[in-house]
């Protein structure tokens, strides 16, 4: 009896699923052998057999027994099932279109990496952008671009330009090297405040710690004062530099929140030479976002081109083509190679730079305009690279 049990499980058995059948079958089946071979009374042979046949890997152990031996056969399927879908109930449960939407803007989720001390202009925009963000000071701007890149932040915002002082070229250049995306913008209002210790008036004042961008925009009223100036990595370092040294005489140029940060007073507002001082941040994330047309939308791109003459209006003209505005472009020279030499004679003197070209649109990529202009730019760039498509911020 226990020969022709065994037997009726072989392989070689037609009574006995063959691979590559239905697995729902499969189980029914074997279900139903177990539960004859048990009415046979041959279950010591058959537990051999069968516990060869369903010892799964380590890594594919159940969290149930496939086959209980202590209970009868109704009584093991039924608390299998019960015990099985308890188990698929505890699993986490995937993420619906409305959850997704519902996810908080304020930034209350969002961990946000920025260059400089708590204080700085940039914590500002981050901010701005996330209002219940925690903000992770960096020290440089690298720094920044890596915390997103190894998981340490979600997003970074970093400065791109000022409508004073121009561009931030640092940035344009960590733009290449590294593969972030950009996913927004901030235009945030600069607001230079001159700080000192408390009690302390402007005309105590000898000397001034800045960033030399802070400086150099408030030159009218220091040379007014006629005090030292004194350079400082970033506003929100002057601050922190005047609050822990005590130095009467010795005032800081930085941002209003950088005051109450560091227990200093606002000897005066507004003290930048243009009143109209806006800086433009950039959002970096790891992933980019799906665009769209529901709103304004910008697109930045980086491309070099082939020799020519005529190459770069021709690049340019894609765009004027199609209605769409450049809002922004920038050139840094290409540096694997950045020296040409024009001749093949060693004697030749003239030479230029091959640059990469740094253009903001103001279009969607989901705008047919934008993927025809792109397109057609691709017929006399050497590289092309999408850095972004985000909603522009027309708030200031």
């Amino acid at each position: 009896m226990a020969l022709n049990a065994s037997a009726s499980i072989s392989p070689s058995s037609s009574s006995y699923p063959q691979l590559g059948s239905d697995d729902a079958n499969c189980g029914l089946n074997l279900r139903y052998e177990l539960h004859r071979c048990r009415n046979w009374k041959c279950c010591a042979s058959l537990g051999v057999v069968a516990q060869r046949a369903l010892t799964p890997v380590d890594d594919e152990k159940p969290t149930v027994p496939l086959v209980d031996s202590s209970l009868d056969s109704d009584a093991s399927h039924h608390n299998h099932s019960q015990a099985f879908h308890k188990d698929v109930n505890l699993l986490p449960k995937p993420l619906t279109a409305i959850d997704v939407s519902s996810y908080p803007r304020d930034g209350s989720k969002v961990r946000v990496a920025y260059q400089g001390l708590p204080g700085a202009y940039s914590e500002d925009a981050a901010l701005k952008a996330y209002p219940k963000c925690e903000t992770v000071p960096c020290d440089e701007f690298e720094a920044a671009f890596k915390a997103v890149e190894l998981w340490l932040v979600d997003k970074a915002v970093l400065p791109i330009e000022n409508s004073v002082g121009g561009s931030i070229h640092r940035n344009y250049d960590l733009l290449l090297r590294h593969r972030l995306h950009i996913v927004g913008e901030v235009q945030l209002q600069v607001n230079h405040c001159l700080l000192g210790l408390p009690g302390v008036r402007k005309e105590e004042l000898k000397a001034v710690v800045s960033h030399p961008q802070a400086l150099a925009q408030c030159e009218n009223i220091l040379n007014d004062l006629g005090v030292v100036k004194i350079g400082s990595p970033d506003t929100a370092a002057a601050a922190k530099t005047v609050a822990l040294e005590c130095v009467r005489d010795t005032g800081a140029i930085a941002s209003f929140r950088a005051a109450k940060i560091y227990g200093l007073d606002v000897l005066a507002e507004r003290i930048q030479d243009d009143d109209v001082n806006i800086t433009r941040f950039l959002i970096l994330a790891r992933d980019p976002i799906i665009p769209g047309t529901d709103r304004p939308y910008k697109t930045s791109i980086v491309f070099s081109l082939e020799e020519g003459p005529g190459v770069l209006f021709k690049a340019l003209a894609v765009f004027s083509m199609r209605n769409i505005n450049l809002s922004k472009i920038e050139s840094r020279p290409l540096k694997q190679r950045p020296l040409r030499v024009v001749d093949d004679s060693n004697e030749g003197s003239a030479k230029y730079f091959d640059y990469l070209f740094y253009i903001d649109f103001e279009a969607s990529m989901a705008d047919p305009r934008s993927q025809y202009a792109l397109g057609h730019l691709q017929e006399f760039a050497r590289f092309l690279r999408v850095l972004g498509c985000y909603p522009m911020d027309t708030v200031v």
